[in-house]
Order: C-alpha cells, then structure tokens, then sequence
C-alpha cells in the first residue's frame, strides 16, 4: 500500500487505499462507542479530513491503522463529552470510564480485525456459500438461513461443509484472534 521509506506521506493514491480499506471497520469501532452509525461515519470522516488537512507523516504503514484507530477512539470519547451528547443522552460517569479504558479499545480493535480478516477469507468462496456463511455468521439456523434463500436445509448443510473445508486453510494463522473474539462475545 505505501512505498518503502523512512517517513510515509499519504500520497491522494494511499489516503484513498487507506480509506477504502478501514473506512468500514473504523465506523463500526466507532460506532461501539458512539452507539450511533451515522454519528460513527461523522466522526470517522472528521479523523480522515484532518489527517488530510494535517498532512500527517507516519513511520509504517501499522502506525497509520494504529493513529486512525486512537484518533476514532479518542474522537469518539470526546464526542461522548461534549455537551452537545450529555443534554440528549445520560451515559453515566461509569459507563463513560468503562469506553475509556484501554481494554474496551483493545478489544473492540481486535474484533474489527478479526471481521475484517473474516470477510476476506468468505469473499473467497462462491456467492452462495458466502451469502449462507455470512448469514449463519448473524447466528441463524439452517431452517431460517434456506427459508431466506429458498434453498433445502440439505443444500445449506452442503454449502457450509465446502465453505468450512475453504476456510479452514484461509483463518488457520488467525485462530486465535477469532477464538478470542467468539469467546469475548460470549
């Protein structure tokens, strides 16, 4: 995504790749704060507009996901400040305290990444196996997932065995990434 050297400036070609690649995750981490999406996307274009504006060097390519994750968080804490949210919404002093501490952030940072690297791995299989995989992902059954897609229940079980089969080679250096999401969501 960026060329070797020693500081990275977002050229308009890089800040564009960057951008489609977490524009979505950082909505979705800034929505777990925020409890909001389109509040999410405001907030996650704001980061995107100043680091523009800003012309911020970056050290790696890591240390770009590593600001753009901060700055959402951070934004997302001040957002929660503001008098603007406290007048329409009462977040307790405790719930607040419990958004701002380092173990929220890193775990909602890693479950964005685990979906990340999840989606990637089921854009590989075929559409119907992706659409059944995505669908058993928001944890419905096999009976429910075939009368969505008007397919047998035999049909969603084959269709599951060939995605799991694919997949399993994909995700098997991140399993313990997605172990810990799924026991996390417990």
């Amino acid at each position: 995504m960026f060329p070797k050297q020693e500081k990275y400036s977002l050229s308009i070609k890089a800040y564009k790749n960057v951008f489609d690649s977490l524009y979505t995750s950082l909505c979705v981490f800034a929505s777990s704060y925020v409890g909001n999406i389109d509040v999410a996307k405001d907030l996650v274009q704001d980061v995107f507009i100043k680091v523009w504006e800003d012309k911020i060097d970056f050290k790696s390519e890591l240390a770009v996901k590593s600001y753009l994750y901060t700055a959402v968080k951070n934004r997302a804490l001040d957002f929660l400040k503001s008098k603007r949210f406290k007048a329409t919404d009462h977040m307790s002093v405790v719930e607040l305290d419990h958004l701002n501490k380092e173990s929220f952030y890193l775990k909602e940072v890693v479950i964005e990444e685990a979906a990340t690297v999840i989606e990637e791995a089921i854009k590989t299989l075929p559409n119907r196996c992706a659409q059944i995989m995505r669908l058993s992902i928001k944890e419905l059954t096999n009976i429910e997932i075939a009368k969505q897609l008007e397919i047998s229940v035999n049909t969603v079980k084959a269709q599951k065995k060939i995605a799991y089969k694919r997949l399993r080679p994909l995700l098997k250096e991140h399993f313990v990434l997605i172990a810990f999401v799924f026991s996390s969501s417990n």
